[in-house]
This record gives C-alpha cells, structure tokens and sequence, in this order.
C-alpha cells in the first residue's frame, strides 16, 4: 500500500481522529464557558450574600454601641452627679460624687465585653473614665484634637470616629481601638453639659469585615462619605485604592461589579454614613476557573488518547483487510498464484476477497496448463533441435577417420576410435533429455580434442581453465563440442600459425560467461555481422513453433550461402543449433555471443544465468 497520506489506513485513522477531536473540543470549548459562567455567577451570588449579611451584622453591632451611649445619656442620676460636681465646691461630695459616677460608667463598661474604655468630659474640663489597667493618663491637648472637635460638632447623633491604632486619650494605650461618642445633653432643658467617648475591642467590626472576603487576597473596607477609611482588614504595608473612582450605593442596594480587574462589591450600613466595599482580585476568583480548566486539559488529553487508540482500531479494521489484500495482488503480479486471503471483515470486503481467492485459483489452473503445454512443446524443440547435431557431428568424424585410414596411422587410430566411440555414446544417451552438465560436457570435449590432436599432429594445443565452483552447472547438451569443432576447422587448420584453443570461466554482471577462444585466422567483418544479426534473429524466433522454426532456420542457413561460403562453412548448423538451445532453456537474454578480429582470431562467449550459491 502507498505510504504517507495516500493510504487508506492513514486517510480513515485522519478522519476518524478529526471527527472525534472536533467533538472533544467542541464539548470541551461549551463545558468551560458553562462551567466559567456558572462559577462566576455563584461567586458572585455568595459575595453579594456575604456583604449583605456583613453589612446586617455591623449594624446591629452599631445598634447595640448606640444603645450605650442612649442608656449613659439617660441616665439621670449620672447627670445629675455631674451637673453636682461641676457646681458644689465641697471636696469631700465631690470625690463622692466622683466615685459613683465611676460605678456608674464601670457598671455599663462591664455589659459588654468588647468594650476598653469609657470616657466622659464635661464642659467644666472634668474627665471621668473607666478602663482596665490604666488611671489619669488624659492627654491634656485634647480640646485641640479632630475627635473632639467632631464630637463638638455634632449636633446630638452618634459620631462614629473608626478604627485607630491605639487610645486618642489615653496616651498609655496603644492597642488597635474602635471608637465612637456623641453629646451629654441635660434633659430637663435640652443643655450641653459634655461629650462621651467610647473605646471598644476592633475584632468583632473586623471579623464582622471578614466575612465579605471570598479569598485570602481579599479587602475589605469601611469608607465614609468623604472617602476617608474607616475600617480595613488590609495589612498596613497594603497600600489602599482610591475610593474615589469607586461605585457606591445610594440606598439599601447592594453594588456586584466585575468589570475590572477586582470584583467589587459593596453596600451601605444603616446605622451609619459608611460604606462597606469589598475587592477580590480576579486571579483569585479565576483560580476555581484554573482548576476547572488543569481538570478540562487532563480530561481533553484522556479523551485523544483514547480517541486516537479507537480511531486505530477502527481504521486498522477496514484497512488491514485491504492490505492483505493488495498484498496477495502482488505476489499474483510477480507470478505467485498458490497464495489466498482470509479476513473476517465487513460484508463488503469479505465479497471482495472472496471474488479474488476464485480468480486467482482459475488463474492459477489455467497458467498450470499453459505451463504444461509450452514444456511440451519446448522439449519438443529441444528433441528437434537436438537431433540436428548428431548427423553432422558423425560425418566430420568418419571424414577424419578416413583420412587417418589413408594415411595408416593405425596406433592413433585406436586412440581416436575409442574417443569416437565416448563420444557417440555420450550423443546417443538421451535418459537425461537434452540438459546435462559443464563436468560431463568438458569430459566430451577433452574426447574430441583427443581426435583433432592425433589427427593435427601436435598443430593445435588446448589450455582447459573451468572455476570447479561451476561444474556442476546445468546446460543443453552438446553445447562446447560444435564450438570447438568450428574454432578447430574453420579458425585453426587454416592458419599457417600454431593454434591454440582456451577454455575458460568469467563472471559478468551476474552472467556466467563459458568463453572458447582462439587464435585463428578470423572472420571478415561483413561476415561477422551477418552472423551476428542472424543470432540476434535467431533469438526473437525462439517461441515460435517447431515447423516454424525449421523453416526459419532453412531461411537464414540459404541467406548465409548466398552471402559468403565461409559463413556456410563456418557457421554450418552448430552455431544457430546451440545458440537457440541455451535461449529456449534460460531465456531470451543469454545465447552466443561471437567477437572476432581478422587475423588475430574469434572469441565465442556462451552467456548463461550465473547460478545461485548452494544450488
């Protein structure tokens, strides 16, 4: 199958992993803008509940430090003492009267437990206070002070001064202080007769404050009308917003603003001028939004994974049976027709594979067929061709045996007798059709070299170089002997020089080259041609039928007379004979190649397929 992104199983895994991730994404995109939205719109909701509640609580905390300076300004005999005082200037009445205003102011200081001091001053410049653990500390610049002055500028309503960090009278206590005041008024006429300062504990205003805080990076602020802070649970290195720029409600409403990057929220307490605002940064409010998303990202990556693993399975499901498939188709394209599928797949492929097993099965048996007829018909051409050797081989030899006779040379010819009669029986041993090996075709050739030798007298010498790594090498019989037979009449006898014939292996380019080569006199260059081309001719005839063949051959044997008698005499039969044999035994590619130089001698290679190692 075609690799990359041409294949099926790539393109079903891309489409299926597409689909799935764009649902996976789409779902996941929905879920979080869901998820951030609802997060959102519950903080919101539980910051606007908790301000609401705050603002509730603070109120009643300032209803109950309201209700002692009422229950201390009603209190006739307190004022009554303190009016007595200011005007008796009897000392003994008026440390008295002292004494029981004291009892008075300790007895409201110990209803409550918030409370750290309680200071009256008359207009007379008289102090009566209660406190735990410190006496007569006053500060003496007082009337000068801003708290004074707001509690004299008042007109008979609660002041409530804030948060301070430490006394504002008591130059002795320093701890963080919530404090608030209004007038001493006589009843009786409606007079002025002093102020009343009260000091209180600051942890219930800010734990009340606490509340509004949604994360540990919340602020919480008490501002009053002027912008002024009142009250903070901001460290004092935190460095306050401007409260100016800030929303404000303007009755019971409660303000949610998430517009910039601090949610606000923010509401007015009743009993007081003041303003609650509360400020979360929205890093904080996101962080349940992070989570939410580190949650989202974990279960994204869950789902590819898992989508990429099904969308592999189910791609290799459609796709394997179709590489089986198309691998089968293959093997069938390089001529293997015993293979088969088995898939169980869908209905469709397993039709398909089906329909392919039954083709190749018929192709297979009709190929077996036509295998068998051509092997028929090739050993036929083969027996054919074969038989043409055998006459003309034995009239060369009883030529020679005559001549031998004539000249009486009767101890050679027992020599040449008993190589002659190897050799017709080896020609006549036709158990083994028409294949034999080089060992048992050098034995032939060394018998008929036997022959030329005792009847050339020593003319011609043969030097033999077989590499024993291919005797065993399978070839058409009587392959070297019309060869060698042609080099020794038509290329050796002629010349006036000694001949020599050698015989030799060489490997080429995967070809086993059997090389039979003189030094004769040559071919003509015309004449080589026409050998060359008849052999070139000779090899597209090869699959034709054996009739035709014979008529082929009577062809081109008439072509060469009418040409040249040495191309007759020289190539007679033998060449053309051995040269179609080894190309209807190995293909079209191997056969005879002839080289020659007039003169110097010729060259005659028999190209073979070289032979696989351990065969």
């Amino acid at each position: 199958m075609t690799r990359g992104l041409h294949s099926i199983h790539n393109r079903l895994f891309l489409l299926f992993i597409s689909c799935m991730l764009v649902l996976v994404l789409l779902g996941s995109v929905l879920y979080y803008k869901k998820t951030t939205q609802i997060i959102h719109s519950k903080i919101s909701d539980l910051a606007e509940k908790n301000i609401s509640q705050t603002v509730g609580l603070f109120d009643l905390l300032l209803q109950g430090y309201d209700s002692i300076t009422k229950s201390l300004n009603s209190n006739f005999e307190m004022l009554r003492l303190i009016q007595d005082r200011d005007t008796n200037k009897d000392e003994a009445v008026s440390i008295i009267n002292e004494r029981t205003i004291t009892n008075i102011l300790g007895a409201i200081y110990y209803s409550r437990d918030d409370i750290v001091g309680i200071h009256v001053i008359t207009n007379a410049g008289k102090n009566y206070n209660y406190e735990r653990g410190f006496h007569s500390v006053m500060d003496t610049n007082y009337p000068s002070s801003e708290w004074y002055r707001k509690l004299q500028d008042s007109s008979g309503e609660m002041v409530w001064l804030g948060l301070f960090q430490g006394s504002v009278i008591n130059q002795f206590q320093k701890d963080p202080l919530f404090i608030f005041g209004r007038k001493l008024y006589d009843l009786t006429d409606h007079r002025v007769i002093g102020v009343m300062l009260i000091e209180t504990n600051p942890q219930p205003i800010l734990a009340a404050l606490s509340n509004v805080t949604i994360s540990p990076n919340s602020q919480v602020y008490i501002v009053d009308r002027e912008d002024r802070m009142i009250a903070s649970t901001a460290e004092e290195k935190v460095i306050p917003p401007s409260f100016s720029g800030l929303p404000r409600p303007q009755t019971n409403e409660i303000i949610v603003d998430d517009q910039t990057d601090h949610l606000l929220v923010a509401a007015k307490a009743k009993m007081s001028d003041w303003t609650v605002l509360g400020l979360t940064p929205k890093e904080d409010i996101n962080a349940e939004v992070v989570r939410t998303r580190e949650y989202l990202y974990l279960v994204i990556i869950a789902l590819v994974i898992l989508s990429t693993v099904l969308a592999s399975i189910i791609s290799r499901n459609i796709a394997s049976p179709l590489k089986l498939l198309i691998r089968e188709m293959k093997q069938v394209e390089m001529g293997n027709f015993k293979g088969s599928v088995t898939v169980k797949s869908f209905e469709e492929i397993n039709s398909l594979v089906s329909s392919f097993n039954r083709m190749v099965n018929r192709m297979d048996e009709l190929i077996e067929r036509i295998t068998l007829a051509s092997m028929s018909e090739k050993n036929a051409e083969l027996q054919a061709l074969q038989s043409q050797v055998n006459p003309h081989f034995l009239y060369n030899t009883l030529d020679m045996i005559y001549w031998m006779l004539d000249e009486r040379e009767n101890d050679r010819l027992g020599k040449v007798i008993l190589a002659l009669s190897h050799m017709f029986r080896y020609s006549s041993d036709w158990q083994e059709a028409s294949k034999t090996t080089l060992q048992q075709e050098l034995d032939q050739m060394r018998h008929y070299i036997t022959i030329i030798e005792s009847r050339l007298e020593g003319r011609v010498s043969t030097d033999i170089q077989i590499d024993p790594d291919y005797l065993d090498v399978i070839l058409p019989k009587m392959t070297l002997q019309p060869i060698i037979e042609n080099a020794v009449k038509y290329g050796l006898e002629p010349s006036r020089e000694p001949g020599n014939l050698r015989v030799f292996t060489e490997v080429h380019e995967q070809e086993l080259h059997i090389i039979v080569k003189d030094n004769g006199v040559g071919i003509p260059e015309s004449t080589l041609e026409e050998m060359q081309e008849l052999l070139r001719a000779d090899t597209t005839e090869v699959s034709g039928r054996v009739a035709s063949m014979k008529m082929e051959q009577s062809i081109a044997l008439s072509s060469i007379q009418a040409a040249s008698p040495s191309v007759k005499t020289r190539r007679g039969i033998g060449l053309t004979n051995v040269h179609r044999r080894i190309t209807l035994m190995f293909g079209d590619a191997y056969g005879l190649r002839i080289h020659s130089n007039q003169g110097e001698g010729t060259t005659v290679i028999i190209a073979m397929p070289l032979p696989r190692k351990g065969m």
